[in-house]
């Protein structure tokens, strides 16, 4: 295990292969599948041993009853021992939660919905999709599947192992089990509250399992997204792969997102995309070259290893030209690896991430994580997203956006680094005691002026997003926060909280109600009333290093993105973080991320150009590359950088050291671009 993170350019071989194909690795060639994949310059592959068919693809002592009926090889075996004879590491594939034999043969080992109906698909429906129970017998089977794989295979280099979830449950399995802890199994919440133990369990249990056959696996549990959740388990797993094929439901924010907590969390971690127009289980499609060159240019930006799934035919044989597009990415990885090994990510800001406060079913990316993300990604600036528990004196600056609860003990946390010397931005409701009744955050420099109004159901109305903007209200930018704006009414369509300003605060810019809200008693046009011109309660306040907005500008900002919030929330982080790590000169639509390799004693700048266009209905396509030139940076420097490189080229850029930053010119940024900075002459 001690050079898996050196791994950078993975593949994720799917083998989910139907009892209904014959055939099953008939054309398979294991010189031909390895030669392949090493002129494709892949150093690791997952392979199967068993799939969500619930069939096996290796000669299974223990359970030969499961190799798929027409397997006509040992499969796996000849997989990974001709690829280990290429130096190309093999972890190892199984199953969990999706098992179509298992759920077929043993439907009592299923979790039920609390309506008693199974989890997943129907009974006449296709799909694997119905879900194991983590606490059943079936525990049993998957210990000695385990088994029976370190058996069976020359080596095993590593599990991943697929589907390992929190469910709401009510099996005899989990009633049985919250009734003797004490627990209502018919309180949902509980049940959801439950499911997270029963995967902590599980997750522990497998581990120590694994790890009577091997002391050094990789082990990894595949849930397809990393966060907040993974924290309280994390020694069960050696590394994070952040499974997120932007094609898919997972989209191109929830990769740097997901990746900004999880470097945070001191284990490796690797991306993981696909080569498949749109998701899984899309054969023979292929995606764009520059679509794959973003996606993994971006992880190995972030500090991943980079992941690629595929998906091999039944027949075995691995598919010449999608090694060919593969290999065209990853042969230029391999010439960017150095400077990517061992780099850590820079960062100023920390962003806490709402997802920690989210029910168990709905831990996911929350509005306005993604709203902060975007902004933040598009203003050139270098953060990271963190929990409660993280380390906030690594950092400048602490957003808070829109939805973070506060009980006493983050609010004496926020105070220490208030008091350290860092700065603050929250907006609407994050600072707020559990219930939402008040501000438990003591450095904010607002009161809470009521609940706010309500509409004709009772239902509180802030926060909630209008199809017409019933309730917006507007603001009027004025003086450094409303710098690049004109003073003017600009319209906050997410109504915000009834805020005073503190005595001892500075009032940025005031809230302007509508003539009236819409509804059916009185409306105007076909959306939001207009202003009524007339200045209420306050919208930006600041007090020293503490700024904070009464409105949801994030979550407003991944609804339907208006420029104006952008500008208004970078105009505050100007205002408290004047220097900031980077800045550059490019359009919004320049990535830039800042990383240090300590032991080449050297910073490492990647710079990228790729912009996703909504050419379908349900996905993002690159297809095009359209070049950079002469884009102005600059980089907080302590005067010890020493010379100022193109890589991988070598090429020298004039630099010059100014009021305590480095700047420089990047004459072209051809979709990928890094920057050496050295500390020390070459």
């Amino acid at each position: 295990m001690s050079d898996f993170p050196m791994r950078m350019r993975q593949i994720h071989l799917d083998f989910h292969t139907s009892e209904a194909i014959a055939g099953i690795g008939s054309k398979f060639d294991p010189d031909e599948f390895a030669d392949t994949l090493d002129q494709a310059r892949v150093n690791s592959i997952t392979c199967f041993a068993r799939g969500h068919h619930g069939w096996i693809y290796y000669d299974s002592q223990s359970h030969p009853e499961r190799i798929h009926p027409h397997l006509e090889r040992n499969l796996l075996v000849e997989q990974i021992e001709a690829c280990q004879a290429r130096g190309i590491r093999v972890p190892v594939y199984t199953t969990i939660q999706w098992d179509h034999l298992t759920a077929t043969q043993n439907p009592e080992w299923l979790c039920i919905n609390e309506d008693g109906r199974y989890h997943g698909n129907g009974m006449y429906e296709a799909g694997f999709y119905r879900r194991l129970a983590l606490n059943s017998p079936y525990m049993d089977f998957l210990k000695a599947h385990v088994a029976d794989i370190f058996a069976c295979l020359p080596a095993v280099d590593g599990f991943f192992f697929d589907i390992v979830q929190a469910v709401d449950d009510s099996s005899v399995w989990t009633t049985r089990a919250m009734l003797e802890a004490g627990l209502d199994p018919s309180d949902p919440a509980a049940r959801l509250e439950y499911g997270g133990t029963v995967l902590d369990a599980f997750r522990s249990e497998m581990t120590a399992h694994v790890r009577g056959f091997s002391e050094d696996c990789t082990i990894f549990y595949n849930r397809g997204h990393v966060g907040p959740h993974n924290r309280r388990n994390a020694s069960a797993f050696t590394h994070w792969e952040l499974e997120s094929l932007p094609s898919g439901h997972w989209g191109y924010i929830h990769f740097p997102l997901t990746m900004r907590y999880a470097r945070t969390l001191d284990l490796p971690c690797l991306g993981h995309t696909g080569k498949f127009h749109t998701a899984w289980g899309d054969f023979h499609s292929f995606k764009n070259q520059e679509a794959l060159e973003y996606e993994c240019f971006r992880m190995i930006a972030m500090g991943c290893g980079a992941f690629v799934g595929d998906q091999l035919p039944p027949d075995g044989k691995i598919e010449e030209h999608v090694y060919g597009l593969i290999g065209n990415v990853y042969q230029q990885i391999e010439a960017k690896e150095p400077w990517c090994v061992g780099a850590r990510a820079l960062s100023d800001i920390a962003v806490m991430t709402p997802e920690e406060f989210a029910p168990v079913d709905n831990r996911g990316l929350q509005p306005s994580i993604c709203g902060v993300h975007s902004m933040l990604q598009e203003g050139g600036h270098q953060f990271d997203i963190v929990d409660s528990q993280a380390d906030f004196s690594d950092y400048l600056l602490l957003i808070l956006p829109d939805d973070i609860p506060v009980d006493a003990a983050l609010n004496d946390k926020i105070n220490d680094f208030l008091a350290g010397g860092g700065a603050l931005i929250t907006s609407f409701e994050s600072g707020l005691n559990a219930d939402k009744s008040a501000f438990a955050l003591d450095a904010l420099p607002v009161t809470f002026n009521g609940e706010g109004p309500r509409d004709r159901f009772g239902e509180l109305v802030r926060g909630i997003e209008y199809e017409r903007g019933d309730y917006t209200e507007y603001i009027i930018p004025e003086g450094a926060i409303g710098k690049g704006l004109p003073p003017t009414e600009h319209a906050m369509y997410i109504r915000g909280l009834d805020l005073n300003a503190a005595e001892d605060a500075d009032v940025l810019a005031h809230i302007t109600p509508a003539v009236f809200d819409r509804t059916y008693e009185h409306f105007c046009s076909h959306r939001q009333s207009p202003s009524s011109g007339e200045s209420a309660g306050a919208a930006i306040v600041r007090r020293g290093q503490v700024i904070t907005f009464s409105s949801p500008i994030f979550t407003q900002y991944y609804h339907n993105a208006p420029r104006w919030c952008r500008t208004l929330f970078l105009n505050a982080l100007d205002m408290l973080l004047p220097q900031p790590l980077v800045k550059h000169g490019g359009p919004s639509t320049l990535e830039v991320m800042l990383n240090e390799q300590m032991a080449q004693n050297r910073l490492v700048l990647h710079l990228l150009h790729y912009i996703p266009i909504r050419r379908s209905r349900q996905i993002d396509i690159i297809e095009d590359i359209i070049p950079l030139y002469n884009i102005p940076i600059s980089i907080c420097s302590d005067n010890s950088i020493k010379s100022v490189k193109l890589a991988p080229s070598g090429a020298s850029l004039d630099f010059n050291i100014s009021d305590g930053r480095i700047h420089f010119n990047v004459p072209v940024v051809n979709g990928h671009q890094m920057i050496e900075l050295n500390y020390r002459e070459e």
